[in-house]
């Protein structure tokens, strides 16, 4: 690898959204790594500065580390392309459709892909709570553009439900009410399209929030996780077909469940996952023979 070859490359982190502190420890952790292995890297925050700064700064390429919206939804990256600089992840469409969990459910829906059922609630439009319990039993509430698990909550009655979702209101005019599905939670991390060794989190805290995935050391992980080889396989093919629906390419994470029955269900595609010292994605390169340094070096080649 010669670092050479990348030229002035931007990592650009922090932003406007709810997940800014989490996209200034993933950039930090991508710049330093970019840093140690002799590229030309400087971190860029757009919240702070204008994104037309980077022709200025003769830049040749950007690693985004920008997640949530603004950063993930398909807006940077159609700036990054008027601006006529290469970029790391999804592009402009599988961008915005893996941040839309609603368009994302109904694709999976409509491809026959494995999904739990779901409602969608609209800010200011009329709902009946206890009727969506009736049908459901408990269920989880999600803006629908949000990661991090910003804004989620599991609700079993009509009273939880209101407050869940009068709290997702919060973060989005969108909220998706989802089935809640009893079983064990997976992710499975896409690099150059090919599924990595797929990642079990085991929380006492009922679900992944975000207290489980970035403050809490009760959080345990199994890597790769204790499933058959062919319930992985079944899995990898699951997640490698949700990733290539939505328009996802390059690096990118597919959130999953199993049931107690054994069936899959698919979450959501992440298309600029964490990069943290905790983050899954990391993980997963590790139990594939693959450290930070080299990851982040296998991202930025794709931009090439």
């Amino acid at each position: 690898m010669n670092p050479q070859q990348f030229g002035k490359v931007a990592v650009l982190m922090g932003g406007s959204s709810a997940e800014r502190d989490v996209s200034l420890r993933s950039g930090q952790a991508v710049l330093n790594a970019l840093i140690s292995q002799g590229v030309d890297a400087f971190a860029f925050d757009p919240a702070e500065r204008n994104l037309f700064d980077l022709k200025s700064l003769q830049t040749d390429r950007a690693f985004i580390a920008l997640h949530g919206r603004g950063g993930e939804d398909g807006t940077i990256q159609g700036a990054l392309e008027f601006l006529g600089l290469p970029y790391t992840g999804s592009g402009v469409l599988g961008s915005a459709l893996a941040m839309d969990k609603v368009r994302c459910k109904e694709l999976f829906k409509a491809r026959g892909l494995s999904t739990a059922e779901f409602v969608v609630v609209e800010q200011g439009a009329q709902f009946d709570s206890q009727a969506i319990i009736n049908e459901f039993g408990a269920v989880m509430v999600k803006p629908a553009h949000e990661g991090s698990s910003i804004g989620m909550a599991k609700a079993a009655t009509a009273s939880e439900l209101n407050e869940a979702i009068s709290n997702a209101f919060r973060f989005d005019d969108t909220v998706m009410l989802e089935k809640w599905i009893t079983g064990r939670e997976f992710t499975v991390t896409m690099i150059s399209g090919v599924a990595q060794p797929i990642v079990e989190m085991v929380t006492p805290r009922g679900f992944y929030d975000y207290e489980a995935k970035y403050q809490a050391n009760s959080t345990q992980y199994y890597c790769p996780a204790e499933l058959s080889q062919s319930e992985t396989e079944n899995l990898q093919l699951l997640a490698q077909h949700a990733f290539k629906l939505v328009g996802a390419s390059g690096w990118g994470r597919v959130d999953a469940m199993r049931d107690q029955a054994g069936q899959f269900y698919l979450l959501e595609v992440n298309t600029v996952p964490g990069m943290t010292e905790k983050s899954l994605v990391p993980m997963a390169a590790k139990a594939n023979c693959m450290n930070f340094s080299q990851l982040v070096i296998n991202i930025l080649e794709q931009t090439l």
